[in-house]
């Protein structure tokens, strides 16, 4: 499916900040596919449904899924659709050992400073904070669309979750950045929902951009 293969390809602010800051371009996007893969399956099989931002909301409505934000904390603060449930599949790394900040140093340079994502690890909790956030909407029997910003951690987070026995998923193909005004009721923030991802030095280009009329 060309939009699975797409997001798989697409490693830029979904993957890179979970990586080793050493590893290549190449060895990053082969992890990213890696990890995609299963998901690419399930999707292809019709286990998992991909639906299309300008699709949302009928699945959300008619449908009854409930939007499922895989993306971290500071995203979501920048804009996010009011009434998703919130578990990150990545977390900030906390970590203060010598190793660690040395790789944010090199992450800094190399990717912080331009995309303003943070150095980052997997959320080890994130299928259990899942089961609690989604209690109240039927646990595993949940109907979930999973969303990120580009595409790639929500189909990794599609495939743990229905290794873990969720089987009403469906997947939010391309992310918010494929999205347009109006296709999510309800945005919250102070960005467009499909720029939330876009930070740092990148965020500025963004706004002096708008304020020139380039982009809306």
């Amino acid at each position: 499916m060309a939009m699975v293969a797409a997001a798989a390809a697409s490693t830029t602010c979904c993957i890179r900040c979970a990586a080793s800051p050493g590893l290549s371009r190449s060895r990053v996007r082969a992890q990213a596919t890696s990890w995609a893969g299963g998901a690419e399956a399930l999707v292809r099989s019709g286990a998992v449904k991909a639906v299309r931002p300008k699709d949302a909301a009928e699945a959300m409505g008619a449908e009854g899924f409930r939007l499922l934000d895989v993306r971290p904390e500071w995203e979501r603060a920048r804009a996010s659709v009011r009434g998703s449930a919130h578990v990150p599949l990545f977390v900030a790394d906390d970590d203060m050992g010598p190793v660690t900040l040395l790789k944010k140093w090199v992450h800094l340079g190399y990717i912080g400073l331009w995309t303003g994502q943070a150095f980052t690890k997997m959320n080890d909790h994130f299928v259990d904070d899942v089961a609690s956030a989604v209690a109240g909407d039927g646990g595993k029997d949940a109907k979930l669309l999973v969303a990120c910003g580009e595409g790639l951690r929500s189909l990794i987070a599609v495939r743990m979750l229905h290794d873990d026995g969720y089987r009403n998923l469906a997947w939010l193909a391309g992310g918010f950045s494929k999205c347009a005004d109006g296709d999510f009721a309800g945005v919250e923030g102070e960005s467009k929902l499909q720029y939330a991802t876009i930070g740092g030095v990148s965020y500025i280009f963004l706004q002096i951009l708008l304020l020139l009329g380039v982009v809306k």
